[in-house]
């Protein structure tokens, strides 16, 4: 069973704020902190017990965890530090506040909430039912075998230095009655075979039996034990969850760091694209615009058509200036009336002369014909030309959006 559950059934009646310390187990001289910084001390009421504890809590960690007695004292060993000591937990708890009114509040709520305990013990005694008031984290038995602090009446220490301002130390002869009878009683129920029940009685004028004390002790211890085996069963079932989460942490690592070294490995390989790509890039940049280049200027297969295409014009013009002085000569002949062979002869050379022409002719248009599907291949380059400038355009506006991205 845990603290937290315990404290649910009980109501908070005051809190303050001080440094816990606990006398130290080995030397029982000195003290060590039991807190890291100035934590909540609380006093609550457990109605169902009729029990007044102080509990004070430090992240999971219980620092206080007693159970008031009639018979307990707070001292005030210093101007802002005081120590009280519980039997049954077998520690003196030493708290160091900021101020001297803050400890003085706590002396008075102290010293109220042990009158209360005195007088709810008194009304349960005068009813003739003994109820053993038990410390929340102590059984009897480590009650019984608890042979430390409070074996010595004369164990006010010095408040701790450095951990908070204290001020004026106590001094050592300084001990209240009160606190004497407190710790001759422990010795004296460690050094008897009696039940802390039984001593209960016997002090509150020997009601009951030793019957009725040994039944209460059995209850004690039972119920001691059921909160052991409540506390261990949790104890496993958190370590089991605690070792579930460890494992599921551990997956999710791993997991995370293969994800990263991942995407490390992407961003290289996507760097090492675009370099490429930039490459590529300027590579078909130069080699478009040098092409365009050479279609804008002609180029020197554009510039061997053009002087062709020329030299078949101009042979064809000095075909038609040949043809048309030839037909001259022969009409001269007719006129004159050549004779027939010089007539014939004419006329062959006409009729070569015109096949000439026609052959000259086709070869013009051959010529015009081959001009014109080099215009055309020409024209298909220069489209494609153009779709690759503009898919190599979309290409950087793309790595361009990815950069900034």
């Amino acid at each position: 069973m845990t603290l937290g559950k315990e404290v649910m059934g009980e109501q908070p009646i005051f809190t303050c704020k001080a440094h816990v310390f606990h006398i130290d187990p080995k030397t029982k001289r000195s003290w060590m902190p039991a807190s890291t910084a100035a934590v909540n001390v609380s006093f609550f009421y457990d109605s169902s017990r009729s029990l007044y504890r102080i509990i004070s809590v430090e992240g999971s960690k219980a620092v206080i965890n007693s159970t008031v007695t009639p018979t307990m004292t707070f001292t005030k060993t210093s101007q802002k530090f005081g120590q009280w000591s519980d039997v049954r937990a077998n520690t003196v708890y030493g708290l160091g506040f900021s101020s001297e009114s803050e400890l003085q509040k706590f002396i008075d709520k102290f010293n109220e909430v042990k009158e209360a305990t005195r007088t709810a013990i008194s009304k349960v005694t005068a009813n003739g039912v003994v109820t053993p008031v038990t410390s929340a984290n102590a059984s009897p038995v480590t009650s019984r075998a608890a042979t430390g602090c409070d074996a010595n009446p004369e164990n006010l220490l010095d408040p701790p230095g450095g951990a908070t301002s204290f001020q004026s130390p106590p001094n050592p002869n300084k001990i209240d009655d009160d606190v004497v009878h407190s710790r001759s009683h422990s010795l004296s129920a460690v050094q008897s075979n009696e039940s802390p029940s039984h001593q209960i009685k016997l002090e509150k004028g020997g009601y009951g039996q030793s019957t009725n004390a040994s039944q209460l002790d059995t209850a004690q211890l039972k119920y001691e034990n059921d909160r052991l085996k409540l506390a261990l069963a949790q104890s496993s079932a958190n370590a089991k969850k605690w070792e579930i989460e460890l494992a599921t942490l551990k997956s999710n690592n791993a997991r995370l760091t293969a994800a990263l070294q991942e995407s490390t490995a992407n961003v290289d390989e996507w760097k090492r694209q675009l370099h490429s790509y930039k490459e590529e890039n300027l590579r078909m940049k130069a080699k478009y615009q040098s092409d365009l280049e050479n279609i804008k200027g002609g180029g020197d297969l554009a510039d061997e058509l053009r002087k062709e295409i020329h030299s078949l014009r101009r042979r064809v013009e000095e075909l038609e200036a040949e043809l048309d002085t030839k037909n001259k000569e022969v009409q001269q002949l007719n006129n004159l009336h050549k004779v027939s062979e010089t007539s014939q002869s004419l006329q062959k050379e006409n009729q070569e002369l015109q096949a000439t022409v026609k052959l000259a002719q086709s070869e013009l248009d051959v010529a015009l014909s081959a001009h014109e599907s080099q215009r055309q291949v020409l024209l298909t380059l220069n489209q494609q030309l153009a779709v690759r400038i503009s898919d190599l355009a979309t290409i950087h506006e793309e790595i361009s959006t990815a950069l900034q991205t």
